[in-house]
């Protein structure tokens, strides 16, 4: 199917050929029919995607301060990479999508429903239930492609919250303002439009409204003055895009005691405090189509607000613009500027910078044929190999399977077969990029006979039953951590891995790095117990992040802490015997306190140690430290970086230039054994003791 995609780096605008999303509970499928282009916001991501790297730094001056702390930590190279590859990421345009529904009977939408939502600019969109609303009969599909759009004027007016006869101004005519328009007319408001267009202008009388036309040198102040009967307008709406301070204190000038302002748009924010202060004028910013915009429990879990208690949410706000084009009350066909097919998708965007654009609309007229079976692309037919020869396929293409697990595998010999994710999306962009036979949201794909090896690297939740389906398949599994969240998943992999007699891997890559397999040939050469001391400085993660999630991610000691209890036990070359785990005290201050313990092993040996796992430090503080006490001497390992000995015969320091915590060693390693049909490079034994070990610790934290 068709999409819409942008690059960041570059601002190139193409539509690329994508797998259909995969179904999901909770959300509905949706089979494109028209899509509208929003102007100022598509134009504003386009703008920012075609400027140069300084210019990309200044708009967003809060990312370089984080940049130049990652440099601080993780030097040059490795922050130079994570730029790169943010910027890489295909970005979907648009979110004003109308169509019909494949599937969606677990949301309460019926197959072949006509309803419109906030998705993106494709054939086939998937969009969580509570983000879609229901067209009426006598609303066309054109006219409720401006559903979105008229939801977010409407949120801005709510804001307002404008009675009968007052007199509102509305600050900048494009789209949003000129539905506002007509929205505030449908609520008995004298309205008086501010624009530089004179064809704007127009359309604003047309729709009601008295107009200030900057173009002819009005002066908005006094029309203002006049149009209030000299007593100040009850509110100013701003709809405008502009980087002027000046909009903001030509609406306080207009307001009387008490009036209220409202931003939609983007514009210059430096307040003059005397504007607001002598007139006691408040002042509100609108997020969006309305409440629950942005709460991840509304919009992705699908749990809506009472309304009893919250009367007008995104949906709400949806049906109430479709209720209002129903009446006849909004009529969106004047503001129809241009009409294009999809595959003309670069003329509409070409339109972008042409003043006398309004909406744009794309129409879809293959949608139709179309179905959830066309959840394959094929991207390198040429390069299909038979198999036993390593041939890789991966589940999952987020962030770290991107940067680092494809690239390791790849270097490390890996035939790259299949890339299956749940949108289809990135698995496209990544198995283009890195020579990938094809592209699926259907995971079948990745277990056909062209391959014998997976890669696992979703969310924590799915580790374990997408690891079993490969193994049942006779496939070998590399799984990123963590290998389950349960006994019962532990148990069932350890069954499986028998029966099949094939690899199974878990990405504990931080024994593979250079600076921990020196350490460990120095420490193998002493007979007597160790002593560790393991410091993780990792850093916040919000409460409401699905790595927190005890059901979905696991929590971060069984999600990241993971790595250090296998690294203690790789480094001890002994099996834990005990452990114990203490978090900080319950505390009105810290939400989360799972993620700041202390976690004490014992080894058989006799060796000990102590895991630092801390989410509450600063970002200029190294990540990581490690540091071991044997026979007379101290290592110390700085954040992957430098390796120092103290009162170690022979050693003295081992130093980087760039990080390296072993992925591409791990990685190698794997691949070797698969091709060779050697040993595991992690003993199967190591593999399900350290998995069991951390969902021990984790659950004992949580008591």
């Amino acid at each position: 199917m068709y999409q819409v995609l942008q690059n960041l780096a570059n601002g190139e605008t193409t539509l690329v050929d994508v797998p259909c999303p995969k179904g999901k509970a909770g959300n509905v499928l949706i089979a494109t029919k028209q899509t509208l282009v929003s102007v100022g916001t598509e134009r504003m991501l386009v703008d920012f995607g075609k400027a140069g790297w300084i210019e990309k730094a200044r708009s967003q001056p809060d990312k370089v301060k984080m940049v130049l702390g990652k440099v601080k930590t993780d030097g040059v190279a490795a922050t130079y990479d994570a730029v790169k590859s943010k910027l890489d990421q295909p970005l979907p345009l648009g979110y004003c999508n109308v169509g019909t529904v494949i599937d969606g009977s677990d949301s309460g939408f019926e197959k072949g429903t006509r309803v419109v939502s906030n998705g993106n600019h494709a054939e086939v969109v998937r969009v969580p239930k509570n983000l879609v609303a229901a067209i009426p009969e006598n609303v066309d599909d054109e006219s409720a492609a401006f559903t979105v759009i008229g939801a977010i004027a409407m949120q801005g007016i709510r804001l307002i919250k404008p009675t009968l006869g007052e007199t509102v101004v509305v600050t900048g005519l494009g789209l949003i303002g000129l539905l506002a328009v007509q929205i505030l007319r449908a609520n008995g408001c004298r309205v008086l439009g501010i624009d530089f267009d004179s064809s704007k202008c127009e359309l604003a009388k047309q729709f009601g409204a008295e107009v200030v036309d900057l173009s002819k040198g009005e002066d908005a102040i006094l029309a203002a003055e006049a149009f209030s009967r000299g007593r100040g307008v009850d509110a100013v709406l701003i709809t405008a895009s502009s980087k002027s301070n000046e909009i903001m204190h030509q609406a306080a000038t207009m307001c009387r005691k008490r009036g209220r302002i409202v931003l939609v748009g983007v514009v210059g924010l430096e307040l003059s405090r005397a504007d607001f202060y002598e007139k006691e004028i408040s002042f509100q910013v609108s997020c969006s189509y309305g409440p629950g915009r942005y709460d991840e429990e509304y919009e992705e879990n699908g749990k809506d607000y009472p309304i009893a208690f919250v009367r007008w949410t995104e949906q709400r706000n949806f049906e109430a613009i479709l209720d209002l084009m129903s009446s006849g009350a909004v009529d969106v066909k004047p503001l129809i500027s241009h009409r294009f097919n999809i595959e003309e998708v670069k003329l509409a965007y070409e339109k972008l910078n042409d003043r006398a654009s309004l909406g744009i609309l794309l129409g879809y007229t293959n949608s139709d044929n179309l179905s959830l079976q066309n959840a394959t692309v094929d991207l390198e037919k040429d390069s299909i190999r038979s198999a036993d020869t390593g041939n890789v396929a991966f589940i999952g293409g987020g962030n770290y399977a991107s940067r680092v697990l494809i690239p390791a595998f790849k270097k490390a010999g890996a035939s790259l077969s299949t890339i299956v994710t749940s949108g289809g999306i990135s698995a496209v962009h990544h198995g283009k990029k890195n020579g990938f036979n094809c592209a699926s949201t259907d995971i079948k794909q990745a277990l056909n006979e062209n391959t014998d090896t997976v890669v696992i690297a979703t969310q924590h939740n799915l580790h374990a039953e997408q690891a079993l389906v490969a193994l049942e398949n006779n496939k070998h599994v590399f799984v990123e951590k963590p290998l389950a969240l349960t006994h019962e998943e532990i148990d069932a992999l350890e069954s499986a891995q028998k029966a099949a007699n094939k690899i199974v891997m878990v990405g504990y890559n931080r024994r593979f790095a250079p600076h921990i397999q020196k350490m460990k040939s120095l420490l193998d050469k002493k007979a007597s117990p160790k002593s560790f001391i393991m410091t993780m400085n990792a850093g916040d993660i919000p409460s409401d992040h699905w790595t927190q999630d005890p059901k979905v991610g696991g929590g971060r000691i069984i999600g990241e802490a993971c790595h250090y209890i296998d690294l203690m036990r790789f480094l001890a070359g002994s099996k834990i015997t005990s452990f114990s785990a203490k978090k900080m005290g319950e505390n009105p201050y810290v939400e989360i306190t799972e993620d700041k313990a202390i976690i004490t092993l014992s080894f058989e040996d006799g060796s000990v140690g102590s895991i630092h796992y801390f989410a509450n430090g600063g970002k200029s503080f190294a990540k990581e430290r490690i540091e071991v006490f044997c026979d007379n001497g101290v290592l110390q390992l700085d954040n992957f970086r430098k390796l120092k000995g103290y009162g170690w015969k022979g050693f003295n320091k081992m130093n980087l230039w760039s990080q390296d915590k072993g992925q591409a060693n791990c990685s190698k390693l794997f691949m070797d054994a698969v091709k060779c049909g050697g040993e595991p490079p992690i003993p199967n034994d190591e593999i399900f003791e350290v998995a069991r070990a951390s969902i021990d610790i984790a659950e004992q934290l949580r008591k």
